[in-house]
């Protein structure tokens, strides 16, 4: 019979007490050649803080309105954000040196939206046409602007998502229509040229599939409308077909991994073929059996797990075949899956054990692999993983923009009588459970 044990659960006080010394104090002598990031270091410690619940009963309002002048300081008055207040060198000598980025603008856009600015601030304009001279020719998007306005940064699907997802920001009201949109269509046409035989999404034609990278031509495609509807009310209006969404869940569900410990061995190529059945695996496989049918099914029952002695110890996600798991991919894999309202083909019950138990520190957060200190980036994707599986103790997560859903259903509220162009068709939220 099954043995039912007990995995750690969330320590929702220690990662908060995490969270807000990253916000309030120093951050380790690490982080120092990440400053120029600083951008991207708040996003994440703000959207942390978020989705724990407590970002506005441990800041005040006055703390919130700080949070939001500093990123606004960032704002580039050709357009976009900077990374960070260090390049702000003064109009007369402003230079290549002093130039906002696309990633930048991305996070500062987010991060305003959690912290429920409507973005009245912003030169949304000038940040609009920035943007779209960022694309190339081919439809991919470069990172900035460099001498004689050329456009600089690898043809990167990460470029490609944050372009869109900014798009979605910032294109609203009837005032915007009046802007000239990037090139939909070749931005759609170079992602599809992304697509691997393997049914995943590389950082560009003729790479490797990789989950960061599918992550993000699935939410370019999902904030461009450009992927099927799934709901019953609608007709399939996307521009990628079924196939294809078939086609790249399959190559999620197979990044899930399993781990071996140390003792255990795998057999050479050169000696006799292994016994299969199911007996003679020795007891830290996983034995992949069908996937639940529906969210509820998936849903662990009062924090229990069903192991039976052929189980995995633990196991998480990978980033490409071949590859060991990382606690990032939790999300890039989790997320992917719930934008296309698939979140519950996930062994819940294993990546938890991952995270809760094998990735989890015991001063909150969640370090990269099992036994790492804990770093802002994974700390943050850990959460956001398990507010896709349904995590009472966290907030609901939009999966496409890594916001919680409350953030992203107050940011509309600042637009009532307007439809963003490219908005979320289809778009899954990762509901709570309770």
């Amino acid at each position: 019979m099954p043995a039912s044990i007990t995995h750690a659960s969330l320590n929702k006080e220690k990662h908060v007490k995490y969270w807000l010394r990253c916000l309030k104090t120093y951050l380790p002598n690490a982080y120092t050649s990440n400053e120029a990031q600083r951008m991207s270091l708040a996003f994440f410690i703000l959207s942390a803080l978020d989705i724990l619940g407590a970002l506005h009963t441990k800041t005040t309002a006055s703390e919130r309105a700080g949070y939001a002048n500093w990123i606004l300081r960032c704002q580039h008055p050709d357009g976009g954000f900077r990374g960070f207040t260090g390049t702000m060198t003064g109009d007369e000598n402003r230079n290549e040196w002093d130039a906002a980025n696309l990633a930048a603008t991305y996070f500062a856009c987010a991060s305003l939206a959690v912290l429920g600015d409507g973005m009245e601030r912003v030169r949304r304009r000038e940040c609009l046409e920035w943007v779209r001279r960022l694309q190339r020719a081919n439809g991919s998007f470069g990172e900035g602007i460099g001498k004689e306005g050329v456009v600089e940064g690898a043809e990167d699907m990460r470029f490609c998502y944050v372009a869109a997802v900014t798009r979605w920001f910032l294109r609203r009201g009837e005032d915007m229509e009046k802007v000239e949109d990037i090139d939909v269509e070749g931005l759609v046409k170079w992602i599809e040229a992304s697509v691997t035989y393997e049914g995943g999404i590389a950082q560009g034609p003729f790479h490797e599939a990789h989950a960061g990278y599918t992550y993000s031509g699935v939410g370019a495609l999902m904030v461009l409308g450009k992927l099927p509807r799934r709901t019953s009310d609608s007709k399939d209006e996307g521009r990628m077909s079924a196939e294809f969404v078939e086609s790249v869940t399959k190559w999620l569900v197979l990044r899930q991994t399993l781990m071996l410990h140390e003792e255990d061995e795998l057999p050479m190529a050169d000696e006799e073929p292994p016994d299969t059945t199911l007996e003679s695996f020795p007891p830290t496989f996983h034995v992949q059996g069908a996937f639940p049918v529906s969210v509820a099914d998936a849903i662990l029952p009062n924090g229990l797990i069903e192991m039976s002695p052929h189980d995995l110890q633990w196991a998480g996600f990978n980033g490409r075949c071949n590859k060991v798991a990382d606690t990032c991919y939790a999300f890039w894999v989790g997320g992917t899956l719930g934008m296309l309202n698939r979140e519950h083909l996930q062994d819940f019950n294993a990546i938890r054990h991952y995270l809760l138990d094998k990735a989890q520190h015991m001063i909150g957060g969640f370090g990269k692999l099992p036994g790492d200190v804990p770093d802002i980036l994974h700390s943050n994707l850990g959460l956001a993983a398990l507010a896709i599986m349904h995590d009472p103790d966290l907030k609901s997560i939009d999966p496409t923009l890594c916001i919680s859903l409350s953030a992203k259903e107050n940011f509309e509220k600042s637009f009532p009588s307007q439809q963003a162009r490219g908005n979320l068709h289809g778009s899954n939220t990762a509901k709570s459970m309770h």
